[in-house]
């Protein structure tokens, strides 16, 4: 298998996974890391948040990462030899208000990762739009949904369900606009 320093983030996010699924620790990636793997190097992350679904110790989860190298430097998990970081924020794991209901697979030759689908990184992105008006986040989005098959439908529903109505047409908008923007 490849060493840490020559992992992308996707394959170091799989090498994590499924090294605390074998330590039966069940964690899902969400956050910037999503939209960098799923945005085809349009966005640049270097934290992977997982999602931890069992609410592990700290102390289990400090024990666990040492086993491949990892060691806690304040909130985070680093390794001297990669850039990348991993953080564990707080569950459940939910796109605003409602729990995520699909969780995607990806097979790398380093494990197997388990992410936020497509779609619900699109709507934990636009959640941030949503409820702090964050416009960096609203990009991403829209990133997402331009690389990735996405459930138009669901994220509208989703979107009504967090009385969110006028700024899912202003993303629906932005996205047409950079569509049609973008060259062929």
């Amino acid at each position: 298998m490849k060493s840490i320093s020559q992992m992308s983030m996707a394959e170091l996010a799989a090498y994590v996974c499924s090294h605390l699924e074998d330590r039966n620790i069940r964690v899902v990636l969400s956050g910037g890391a999503c939209v960098a793997i799923y945005a085809s190097g349009r966005y640049v992350s270097m934290d992977l948040d997982f999602i931890d679904r069992l609410q592990t110790t700290r102390q289990r989860l400090k024990a666990v990462l040492s086993e491949i190298g990892f060691t806690e430097k304040n909130r985070y998990f680093v390794h001297a030899d990669t850039d990348f970081f991993i953080e564990f924020p707080s569950g459940p794991l939910a796109v605003g208000n409602e729990p995520v209901a699909k969780i995607e697979e990806m097979h790398l030759d380093t494990g197997t990762l388990r992410l936020l689908s497509p779609t619900d990184c699109v709507k934990d992105r636009l959640a941030a739009f949503y409820h702090w008006n964050d416009r960096q986040c609203l990009q991403q989005a829209v990133w997402v949904a331009q690389e990735r098959e996405v459930d138009w439908n669901e994220i509208e529903r989703w979107s009504l369900q967090e009385g969110e109505k006028a700024k899912f047409d202003a993303f629906r908008e932005e996205f047409e606009e950079e569509r049609t923007q973008k060259p062929k």
